[in-house]
């Protein structure tokens, strides 16, 4: 049964404050995914292991983030979502705090782990926005937060190839940590607690189970590519999360608080939002993973840039504010079409984004040109993706519902990681003593990457619904439902 808090503060007029404040600590966050990729060389020698070993340092941090996305939204429903994002950001400095003073690998794994589990604080920003905003400025409010996930990821690479030059690698964590503590304050300064309580038992069971699946799921995809996918652990590790999710899925049906409500999640507009958002995790992270090394081939390939990390970096920035200034712009369309148009209007950008690519691969301004058209579609999509969820679930759901749906973009910007990986790695030609990933090679990744925004955009097509609450759609069949759980949250 959903309560209202007596004295929980109530949302401060405008809400401005509260929007700012709370993108802001979406693109703290969001540093964290960028924070080592200047150190990846470098990380076996600074923590004395190998490649292999060095690359959980960004593996943990995904599994982590996975994991813990939709556990702290059911916690934020539960318990209250501003006491649920301060300790996600208490865990991002505390993080911080340990990689800092890390001289070897497993602090350094601790340390990434708990930035991961920070992951959760965009969803718990969404849904407080719910809670606290007026209608009017809802929209926009959730596509600026959605967009901090890009901007802060966009950001961060130039500004930790900076100062990873100019000084000692522990200053990146040093500095994470202060910025991560002062965001920290000003959010438990400014945004008021959330007034809406789903109260009950927190499902232990369940959270322990979506854990160990996504854990096993998770992991082979990530790693399938170093151990052989045809591997014993890989097939297991997949066998293992089958079984596990299997089980998981029949507890939570039966569990009379469960970590995530299936019944709510297998509604109709409410799946296929969520399939949509693999495909579009897919396609957004695939430009991730072609345009850094495409810029950093030597010249003498023939179609490689030769650019450092910081000019890498600094081509990457500009997408990130793309994102954000289309956030607006999503909340208008979305407010005069509903968040279905808007969401497929993005995937077509992204596919033309990616075909565009494929022909403007030959200088540092066509990289940046379709990096910027593509990103532009992405932040239209990340706005519509919350506005369709929260217009499909009771209040009291906020929380774990973009929660779940964050964990399904983690899965598709997983499987995009281990998928184009496998091309760019085997379509290859020879250069020097070595191979190098072929022009070939980049334009099929590309294509996938145009491939998968085009079936999200197919996905979308089917999605149910007509205008209704929340600036977006309210799908016939439940109308009457998410009527009867409007009026029972103001109760």
């Amino acid at each position: 049964m959903t309560t209202a808090v007596p004295g929980a503060a109530k949302p401060a007029p405008g809400g401005g404050m509260t929007v700012a404040v709370l993108a802001l600590a979406g693109i703290m966050v969001a540093l964290m995914q960028t924070l080592v990729i200047p150190l990846v060389p470098q990380l076996p020698a600074l923590l004395h292991a190998s490649p292999s070993d060095t690359s959980w340092a960004i593996t943990a941090t995904l599994l982590a983030g996975a994991v813990a996305t939709p556990v702290f939204g059911r916690l934020g429903d539960m318990y209250g979502k501003r006491r649920i994002l301060l300790i996600c950001l208490c865990l991002l400095v505390a993080g911080s705090v340990v990689c800092a003073v890390s001289g070897s690998l497993i602090p350094m794994i601790v340390g990434r782990t708990l930035q991961g589990a920070a992951a959760g604080v965009i969803p718990l920003g969404i849904s407080i926005m719910r809670d606290e905003l007026p209608a009017d400025r809802l929209g926009s409010a959730m596509g600026l937060m959605s967009s901090s996930l890009g901007v802060g990821s966009a950001l961060g690479l130039p500004g930790a190839a900076v100062l990873a030059e100019i000084a000692d690698w522990h200053a990146l964590f040093w500095v994470s940590a202060g910025f991560g503590a002062v965001v920290a304050v000003v959010v438990l300064i400014v945004v008021p607690e959330s007034r809406v309580r789903t109260g009950g038992r927190f499902d232990v069971a369940g959270a322990a189970g979506l854990s160990a699946g996504l854990v096993c799921l998770l992991l082979a995809i990530s790693k399938g590519g170093d151990w052989g996918w045809t591997s014993p652990t890989t097939s297991g590790l997949f066998a293992a999360a089958a079984v596990i999710l299997l089980v998981w899925g029949w507890w939570e049906l039966r569990s009379p608080r469960p970590l995530v409500d299936l019944r709510i999640s297998a509604r109709r507009r409410v799946l296929l939002t969520n399939v949509a958002s693999v495909m579009l995790g897919f396609a957004m992270f695939a430009m991730s993973l072609v345009l850094p090394q495409l810029l950093a081939l030597p010249t003498a390939t023939g179609y490689g840039l030769g650019q450092s990390l910081l000019v890498i970096g600094l081509c990457l920035a500009p997408g990130g504010l793309v994102m954000m200034a289309m956030s607006p712009l999503s909340a208008r369309l979305s407010a005069g079409w509903g968040p279905k148009v808007s969401l497929m209007a993005g995937a077509v950008v992204i596919a033309a984004g990616y075909g565009l690519g494929t022909v403007l691969m030959g200088g540092v301004w066509q990289i940046v040109v379709f990096g910027c058209v593509v990103s532009a579609g992405v932040g239209i999509t990340y706005s519509a993706m919350p506005a369709l969820i929260m217009s499909s679930v009771p209040r009291s759901e906020t929380g774990a519902a973009n929660g779940l749906n964050a964990l399904m973009r983690s899965i598709g910007t997983s499987t995009s990681s281990a998928v184009v990986s496998v091309v760019l790695a085997d379509m290859v030609v020879r250069f020097g003593a070595g191979t190098v990933t072929s022009f070939d090679g980049f334009r099929a990744a590309l294509l996938i990457g145009g491939g998968a925004a085009l079936v999200s955009f197919l996905i979308a097509v089917f999605i149910p619904g007509r205008r209704g609450a929340y600036g977006g759609d309210v799908p016939p069949g439940e109308a009457g439902a998410a009527r009867k759980d409007e009026i029972k949250d103001r109760s």
